[in-house]
């Protein structure tokens, strides 16, 4: 099976159309895949996490606040506008795909243009008022990465430090979902160009056939790869080790508890991020 569509331009031209559509059941299958198989492996296989020792003071540690803030309201707010849009393109794409006719047209191009403005807004709120490199894996996740999985394979290997502000997990999905993301974005913004719309003149001769062919079927792609992404950040957002990490992302704060459980106080120095938070009470002898 060929996963990308083929046509005959007027002038004789062979050139792609699309991805094929049998792709959209391939990426659900293998995100269903990932759930079970991930499922299995947590429930029979994995043993508790054994973290290396962290050098941060008792004084540090001290510091800590009762609530911990991770995601401001401006961070919230993009990932659920976000959420929203993508879900819609995806619906609005592939449902006629398999079968459930209706209008889409509309409803796509409108959940595009929501989904690039927050994907503008989010790169300037992160390069100006976040801590741009918090997200992206750094020397101490990579070497970790490597020595988790020589402890699988029952290698010897020193534990893994406790995780910086985000899991090296949730910095490799990211990348992948950036990429994933901007893909469609990019792409759907210049195909813009084909439909009628009221902010743009359509004009679909803006490119050759074969870069609008290529354009639809990198857009096709990044479409049907988004399918098992979704569904795998669902289910992760609903297991409950994961929880905590979901009610970061409506309330924007971790309790002491977890972070002191999962992170490093010297990789996320919550302190002087949250100068004014409620620290927990200190205890006092009779």
């Amino acid at each position: 099976m060929n996963p990308i569509q083929w046509a005959t331009n007027p002038w004789g031209q062979r050139v792609p159309i699309h991805v094929a559509w049998f792709l959209i059941w391939v990426s659900a299958i293998a995100g269903l895949a990932f759930l079970v198989v991930h499922a299995i492996w947590i429930r029979y296989f994995v043993k508790p996490e054994e973290w290396r020792e962290t050098a941060a003071s008792a004084s540090t540690i001290a510091e800590i606040p009762a609530e911990i803030k991770r995601h401001s309201l401006a961070a919230r707010l993009f990932h659920w506008v976000m959420a929203a849009a993508m879900l819609v393109l995806l619906f609005t794409a592939f449902l006629p795909k398999v079968g459930y006719q209706f209008p889409w047209v509309t409803y796509h191009w409108i959940a595009g243009l929501v989904l690039i403005a927050s994907i503008i807004f989010h790169i300037i709120h992160a390069a100006f008022f976040m801590d741009f490199w918090s997200i992206w894996p750094d020397k101490i996740d990579i070497a970790d990465a490597r020595n988790r999985a020589r402890l699988i394979m029952g290698e010897a290997a020193p534990r893994p430090h406790r995780f910086a502000k985000y899991p090296f997990e949730n910095k490799m999905y990211h990348l992948i979902i950036v990429l994933t993301g901007l893909s469609a974005a990019v792409t759907g913004g210049f195909m813009l160009l084909r439909v009628r719309t009221p902010f743009l003149t359509r004009n679909p001769y803006f490119f050759s056939d074969m870069t609008w062919g290529l354009m639809y079927v990198l857009h096709g792609l990044a479409g049907v790869g988004l399918i098992s992404l979704i569904t795998v950040h669902i289910y992760f957002a609903l297991r409950p080790e994961k929880l905590a990490i979901t009610r970061s992302m409506i309330f924007g704060s971790i309790t002491r508890e977890h972070f002191l459980e999962e992170h490093d106080p010297q990789r996320w120095n919550v302190a002087s991020e949250n100068p004014s938070a409620t620290r927990p009470a200190e205890s006092s002898a009779d």
